[in-house]
């Protein structure tokens, strides 16, 4: 008979190969930054990507929350959401945001808009220097991963602009530690006061012996799997049934995506290939939100506070800027 230890690996494996990703959401990895206390800080220390293709030290995650009214058949459950991938994240046409785009032209609908325009969110890697959260496991691995709000990244990328930063903040030599601040705005969490460490340091030969021992993880694995045309189908019939009002339909919709907690139907209606259906998982890898409440019980993707800037904001192409003023620098040194 298998162990329990046999039996959840076993269980992680089946839930990773749903997912798309090669590592199990279970890892540990993520640092969970926003459950410091109120006045605390961390120190980070970013590392590069193991991808060579990417030219940043991050990658930007989008998805869209689909909120329903209760579960099918099920009286007892009142509100649930489900979180898919927004496939603009892989640089195509996406069904959700082309319907809610044009809401954004009537002031009746921005609410609406704003519900269901997509959240971004921006995973990075790296050493947690400074602690502040008893954690009660933490990974044999210790490079650990980011979820970084939007709030937060702003800070990072805008920092880089800085004429007195010479070196790529990843630099393993002369790189530089990144603080994140907690404090409250009104009775949300906020992180503005966060910022670059203005001290060069180097990595400790126990950081990287790390890195030797365990490589980089390339981000692009932790995000959502690319969904597939009948999977985007589905997609647009969750989102046109969360805005009608109707309740999450676990029989039409339950093996393709999900909420979390919600078991998938023991007989589908559709004809789903297993390698390549997505569950909308826990929250494992989502930061909490700036615009959450102070007091966080669990992790949450962060919601706009305005109308979508898409068509002003090739926000890729001005970091792709600002790592190459920040290279051409250091070949000028």
């Amino acid at each position: 008979m298998a162990s329990l230890a046999d039996i959840r690996a076993r269980l992680a494996a089946q839930e990773n190969k749903s997912s798309g990703s090669k590592y199990p959401t279970s890892d540990g990895a993520i640092f969970p930054h926003w459950k410091m206390d109120e006045g605390a800080s961390c120190s980070l220390r970013f590392l590069p990507d193991a991808d060579p293709n990417n030219s940043f030290f991050w990658i930007e995650r989008q998805v869209i929350k689909l909120p329903f009214n209760g579960v099918k058949g099920d009286p007892n459950v009142r509100q649930v959401t489900v979180q898919v991938p927004c496939v603009e994240m892989f640089g195509e046409n996406c069904p959700v945001l082309a319907e809610v785009r044009p809401w954004y032209k009537d002031e009746t609908l921005k609410e609406m808009a704003n519900k269901y325009w997509k959240k971004r969110s921006y995973i990075f890697q790296g050493f947690v220097r400074q602690n502040p959260i008893g954690e009660d496991n933490t990974p044999a691995n210790p490079i650990r991963r980011f979820v970084i709000s939007p709030q937060i990244f702003q800070t990072i990328k805008s920092s880089l602009m800085d004429p007195e930063i010479e070196e790529l903040p990843t630099d393993l030599m002369r790189g530089l530690d990144f603080n994140i601040r907690k404090t409250t705005k009104g009775q949300y969490a906020d992180y503005s006061t966060s910022s670059w460490s203005r001290k060069e340091s180097a990595l400790t030969d126990v950081e990287q012996a790390a890195i030797e021992a365990n490589g980089l993880f390339n981000l692009a694995d932790f995000l959502p799997k690319k969904p597939s045309e009948s999977e985007l189908r589905v997609i647009k019939e969750m989102f046109e049934a969360s805005v009608d009002g109707r309740p999450y339909d676990v029989d039409k919709f339950g093996a393709y995506y999900r909420p979390f907690g919600v078991d998938a139907p023991a007989t589908a209606d559709t004809k789903v290939d297993e390698s390549t259906s997505s569950v909308s998982t826990p929250a494992v890898e989502t930061p909490a939100p700036v615009a959450t409440p102070a007091v966080e019980t669990a992790p949450a993707v962060e919601t706009p506070v305005a109308a979508p800037a898409e068509t002003s904001e090739p926000s890729s192409d001005k970091a792709q800027d600002i790592l190459a003023m920040i290279r051409a620098r250091q070949n000028n040194s």
